[in-house]
């Protein structure tokens, strides 16, 4: 069995929709505030040194952490192209582009901002420094904006990037914000919130069904 170190509305959230889209068995092994507690960060480092869900043990006990890398060994463990395009597949190139771009740029994005005390030791600098950040993740996300699809990120295809998608409008700026500034990708974010298989981990993580 699968075991996922999970928190409502983490980034353990596009990996325990894609264990729910495939129907792998798993417990959700729910951890405390990696910001404030130092008990729930000592769990953690037992099986992830810098302390960041998704952190996913595999049934042999091998631990992946990174959200793309247990994303592309999940369609590899179940054989399935469900979630990434196969490597034959004409989407497969604008998949690994756009997957690595999240994860790359904008995903650090809440690495940095989320808690800015963390990089930022002068007090009066850090809602700057937030404000920045933020402003820059805005820019980037126009960007995955301008290459979206319709009604997919990858046009007719589902894929693990519209997951990513439903997940992360969540996150600053909101779904707001996307509605009125990126409407493609709201679009993509509203549309896998009604996907039935997935309603369970949404309720779980953002208190309704999306």
């Amino acid at each position: 069995m699968y075991t996922l170190y999970a928190r409502d509305g983490w980034g353990s959230a596009i990996v325990e929709a894609q264990l729910a889209w495939y129907g792998i068995d798993y417990q959700r092994q729910v951890v405390g505030d990696l910001f404030h507690s130092a008990e729930a960060r000592e769990e953690l480092a037992r099986f992830n040194r810098i302390t960041q869900v998704p952190t996913l043990v595999l049934p042999g006990g091998r631990v992946m952490t990174e959200s793309a890398a247990i994303t592309l060994h999940l369609a590899d463990a179940t054989g399935s192209e469900e979630l990434v395009p196969g490597p034959a597949a004409a989407e497969r190139p604008d998949f690994l582009r756009w997957l690595v771009f999240l994860v790359a740029n904008i995903y650090p994005t809440f690495t940095y901002a989320d808690d800015p005390s963390r990089f930022v030791d002068v007090e009066d600098a850090r809602a700057p420094f937030r404000r920045s950040v933020d402003a820059y993740a805005r820019r980037l996300w126009t960007i995955v904006e301008q290459a979206a699809g319709r009604p997919w990120f990858l046009g007719s295809r589902f894929s693990a990037m519209d997951l990513y998608l439903a997940v992360m409008t969540h996150w600053r700026p909101g779904r707001e914000w996307f509605a009125a500034n990126a409407p493609r990708l709201a679009a993509i974010a509203d549309a896998v919130d009604k996907e039935t298989r997935l309603v369970e981990v949404w309720r779980r993580n953002f208190g309704e069904a999306g």
